[in-house]
């Protein structure tokens, strides 16, 4: 439960998410629903949400669409190995729901690949955004690059690695002067197995007139020892 005026006009209203829990009380729930009450009637609208079963799901009031109102952000954990989360951002100005954000859509627009190339390179693309990125992998040691490199340098065989839907969204303040949120959309590289991360795709995402756009793209690969 979290309250806030996300109607606009000038009273707090309280804001729901309900779950079913299968058994004792857990983490995990089903069914998971967003009520939003009125403060000043009390009457409430109920949102059935499409992906409405996971973890942790929690809430977060705050205005993205710069529109002075808090927004409605749901987050919620799905619980498998790849590390997926599902997003829901809602504006309920004037008592009219309107969805600003949801994870599936997300994933649909920001589809990326990545393939091991020769001399120890990782290239991560996406032809539908027509832009690239090359992750140099040569650090990773003897062991890690022996099992698809000859001594070479050269591919012993094509390899190709992933990069996953959304697994992280964080609403930032990037101003200081401000107070409507950006959001941060992370996905993790992969190399040819779930459990080898190569490094993240980093989305910084502001709304502009009708839709959240991307300000700056990048990836994000882990440090190593300079030593």
């Amino acid at each position: 439960m979290q309250m806030g005026d996300v109607n606009g006009d000038g009273i707090m209203d309280t804001v729901y998410l309900y779950g079913q829990f299968d058994g004792p009380p857990g983490i995990y729930a089903d069914n998971i629903t967003l009520v939003i009450r009125d403060g000043r009637t009390t009457k409430s609208t109920t949102v059935h949400l499409k992906n409405n079963a996971g973890y942790n799901a929690r809430l977060f009031l705050g205005d993205f669409n710069k529109d002075g109102v808090p927004d409605i952000m749901i987050s919620m954990d799905t619980g498998g190995s790849g590390g997926y989360r599902i997003f829901y951002i809602y504006s309920f100005r004037n008592n009219r729901l309107r969805e600003l954000f949801n994870s599936d859509d997300y994933d649909d627009k920001y589809e990326f690949e990545a393939h091991y190339e020769n001399f120890y390179k990782v290239r991560v693309e996406s032809s539908q955004l027509n832009v690239l990125f090359i992750i140099d992998i040569g650090t990773k040691g003897f062991d890690y690059l022996s099992q698809f490199y000859n001594s070479n340098g050269l591919l012993k065989n094509p390899v190709q690695g992933g990069v996953l839907g959304i697994g992280a969204l964080f609403p930032i303040n990037t101003t200081n002067r401000n107070n409507y949120f950006d959001l941060l959309a992370l996905q993790r590289i992969i190399g040819p197995t779930n459990s080898d991360t190569l490094g993240y795709v980093e989305n910084l995402l502001s709304w502009q007139d009708i839709e959240f756009i991307s300000n700056r793209l990048t990836v994000s690969v882990f440090g190593v020892d300079s030593k």
